[in-house]
């Protein structure tokens, strides 16, 4: 019974979670999961494993391409993962996410990405950063039958005005951060991301907003939890408070190469188990070999 009543993916054994499958799950009480993906492989692994909602997030900038923010990925390199994982995933709700410039200009601007987002990419909705500021484009968009999913407090689209830092620390930064959220809300957004933000001020948050937050480093108050996929399987060196880190992967990948490695130079690999075997004699094979090697141009006809 636990885990008809946590999980959301167990009361959805064969659809697909819907936008007002998470928004439902706030009135429930069920807590919702979210891990980003980019590839196919890893998108089946976490699709299979009854993860609620796959984020293509911009990360993917830092864990994919090695940059040191989100801001370098672009519309197209975003479409292109948004297509691989939304073509694998058969359960799990798939959100794309708007990257920097792609929804800033103005609402018509952000209408145009995040329709080549659904139309191209084939997700189910975008996200997008900012409070107050965005909600125009939110509107814009949800009009448009997309589906949005807000992001306050630490956005690393940001980077260069706030940082890399914990957001919402000041009386004055909760207010603001509590009036975001309701504007998004009011823009018509189907849940809040809440990134870097105190405990007690995301509980707040998610006390005065009827749709779901999800938090990454906003604690166990929020309706549901996102981590990249990356950082909690540990295959990054990135190791913030706020990263749980459920595997070693970069540990486990590292001593299979060194292994490898090891195999290859000591002549264990490939034994007999791995290789193919030819039904003709060895001598036969030497003749053959001695014949075309000095030109015998029969024998090569015959093998042609």
């Amino acid at each position: 019974m636990k885990t008809i009543k946590y999980n959301l993916t167990n009361k959805l054994t064969v659809k697909p979670i819907t936008v007002n499958d998470i928004l439902e799950s706030k009135i429930d009480g069920r807590k919702i999961t979210m891990l980003t993906a980019y590839d196919h492989l890893l998108t089946k692994i976490l699709d299979q494993s009854g993860i609620d909602i796959l984020l293509v997030g911009d990360s993917l900038s830092n864990v994919i391409q090695g940059n040191y923010t989100t801001i370098p990925v672009t519309m197209q390199q975003m479409l292109y993962h948004s297509k691989i994982v939304s073509r694998t995933a058969k359960r799990a709700l798939v959100v794309g996410d708007m990257p920097f410039m792609s929804y800033q200009i103005n609402p018509e601007e952000a209408l145009r990405n995040a329709g080549r987002f659904m139309k191209e990419g084939g997700v189910n909705a975008v996200k997008l950063e900012g409070g107050r500021e965005v909600a125009p484009q939110v509107e814009k968009i949800v009009q448009a039958g997309i589906p949005v999913m807000g992001h306050i407090g630490l956005t690393p689209q940001s980077v260069n005005i706030t940082g890399f830092k914990v957001q919402g620390k000041t009386e004055a930064a909760v207010r603001k951060l509590i009036s975001d959220a309701i504007a998004l809300e009011d823009a018509g957004v189907f849940s809040i991301v809440l990134e870097g933000i105190p405990t007690e001020a995301a509980r707040r948050i998610t006390q005065h907003v009827k749709v779901p937050t999800i938090g990454i480093g906003a604690g166990i108050h929020c309706d549901g939890q996102v981590l990249v996929t990356y950082d909690m399987l540990g295959f990054t060196d990135f190791k913030g408070k706020f990263v749980k880190r459920y595997s070693l992967i970069k540990d486990i990948i590292s001593d299979a190469a060194n292994s490898y490695i090891s195999d290859v130079h000591e002549e264990k690999f490939p034994t007999a188990e791995f290789s193919y075997n030819i039904e003709i004699q060895e001598e036969d094979l030497d003749k053959i070999a001695e014949e075309i090697r000095y030109g015998d141009s029969e024998v090569f006809d015959d093998l042609f």
